[in-house]
């Protein structure tokens, strides 16, 4: 799946790795940071992992035989500055004896258009060992495209709160950088 995003590559970045959690998406509570390093060449590295309520339907829990749904993903992602690239790789780490997801999230700054990213979008979804596993494939696979559609807009929400967070501390930068007597006259 290839989405055309409407903010610049830093900006997108920024957002990607503040995306959770988000009130578009509240079944990711939680993030542990595992791991964060630079190589050599200036890549960030990050090893996350991701606590969820995974949103089954009844129906599917009850073919795969799932009565608890808190499920574990481990997020690998490397951020390249000079590349201007940005990888994220993430995979299921719970019932992957019943189900594996894998994805993979490439960002990169538009060919044309600076002021635009490129997310390219790849998941691959595999039910084992149960009757109706296409099915249920099919099904999470749908599941699956609603959330992704989530996750953009959660991005959006992030985007839009870390602006109202710059305008802030440039009004307060302005605020503390006012002559003395201006401040005076402020207060009065």
């Amino acid at each position: 799946c290839l989405i055309w995003i409407i903010h610049p590559w830093e900006t997108v970045t920024k957002a990607a790795m503040q995306k959770y959690p988000n009130p578009m998406n509240p079944s990711v509570f939680g993030v542990d940071v595992l791991d964060r390093k630079v190589d050599t060449e200036g890549r960030l590295h990050s090893t996350r992992l991701l606590s969820t309520e995974w949103g089954l339907p009844a129906m599917a829990k009850s073919i795969i035989g799932a009565t608890r749904t808190c499920t574990y993903v481990q997020e690998h992602s490397v951020v390249d500055p000079r590349q201007k690239t940005f990888e994220l790789k993430s995979t299921n780490i719970s019932f992957t004896n019943l189900v594996s997801v894998d994805e993979k999230l490439t960002y990169k700054p538009h060919p044309q258009d600076p002021e635009k990213t490129v997310l390219t979008q790849e998941a691959l979804i595999s039910v084992k060992g149960v009757s109706l596993s296409s099915y249920l494939e099919g099904l999470m696979a749908k599941t699956f495209s609603v959330n992704a559609s989530k996750g953009r807009e959660a991005m959006e929400w992030v985007i839009r709160r870390l602006n109202t967070e710059i305008e802030e501390l440039a009004a307060t930068a302005r605020g503390t950088m006012r002559s003395p007597m201006a401040a005076a006259v402020a207060e009065k």
